[in-house]
């Protein structure tokens, strides 16, 4: 088990991490009323290497080139890339759309995929407990997406497809051997995200970019980086089932953001919806909880 100190820790990079990731979401969707997709995710990725790549390079991180090779070659950093890259695409899709809680409120079902991805693909033991609760936040995505609804468009499925994606990339973040500093991993996740933008922007007709949207885009990109770090920080630093009901803390930033600076309002069925969500995610990491103490518990008498 992980010290106090380090759950701590860890509590406050995710908390940290999930205000960035708000403050992001709000900035690029003030650029989404003047620039195309693809060509705000290349030009605020253009902005997160930059800011990324001078912190490598400022902690002697790009000087050895056998580490950088073996972080490019690291099969669970290329699964991380493209769930963060496919995650990016599809929420920032949604979000073009969307009101910011109810896209934000979708990805709070993370902690109930990631459990049954553990399950299905990592032989992780999930009890009845567990599935029910599963299956009960998937209900409450349903009262937020409403399908068959007039709300219901192809935005809402790019949320979920969004989930599926960060649920890759979280998954397999846990698995990263803690000798690959998380500036590099930030790194070449920040540009093949600035890749993908780049090819993706020459379908779209460019638009002439403003000193307002260059200040969007550099406060996105430096919320960007903050995000990243903290988000890998914060998985890797204290135990996951303490740290990680603190990735809730987003749906306060989303709903004060949404309300204060764009001017929307959740309707009756997404704020129960995202309720019933945050509640099933928080009773999985209780039991995640429970299980992992009982688990040591009988570690710790076979071993008696």
């Amino acid at each position: 088990m992980t010290d106090n100190t380090a759950n701590m820790r860890g509590a406050v990079f995710m908390m940290v991490s999930m205000a960035s990731f708000a403050l992001n979401d709000l900035f690029m969707k003030l650029v989404f009323a003047d620039l195309g997709l693809f060509q705000a995710i290349f030009l605020r990725g253009v902005l997160a290497c930059t800011i990324i790549a001078t912190a490598c390079w400022y902690f002697g991180l790009l000087s050895d080139l056998s580490r950088i090779r073996s972080v490019i070659t690291n099969r669970l950093v290329q699964w991380r890339c493209l769930g963060e890259a496919g995650a990016t695409v599809f929420f920032l899709s949604a979000l073009q759309a969307m009101p910011l809680a109810n896209v934000t409120a979708i990805l709070q079902i993370l902690p109930l995929t990631i459990t049954l991805g553990g399950a299905l693909f990592l032989g992780q033991k999930v009890g009845w407990r567990r599935y029910v609760a599963i299956a009960i936040g998937f209900l409450g995505v349903m009262l937020i997406v409403r399908p068959g609804g007039d709300g219901f468009t192809i935005f809402s499925v790019f949320a979920l497809a969004a989930a599926l994606f960060v649920t890759v990339r979280d998954l397999t973040t846990r698995g990263l051997p803690k000798t690959i500093p998380s500036l590099l991993i930030s790194l070449l996740t920040a540009m093949v995200i600035t890749t993908l933008g780049a090819v993706g922007s020459l379908t779209e007709t460019w638009q002439t970019v403003g000193l307002q949207q260059w200040l969007y885009l550099a406060m996105a990109a430096a919320m960007i980086m903050g995000g990243y770090v903290c988000s890998v920080l914060a998985m890797r630093d204290g135990d996951v089932s303490f740290v990680a009901p603190f990735r809730y803390s987003i749906m306060i930033w989303a709903l004060g953001l949404g309300f204060f600076v764009l001017g929307e309002v959740p309707d009756t069925y997404a704020l129960i919806g995202s309720a019933v969500v945050v509640i099933t995610g928080l009773y999985t990491f209780y039991r995640e909880r429970i299980v992992a103490k009982k688990a040591s518990i009988s570690t710790a008498s076979s071993a008696a």
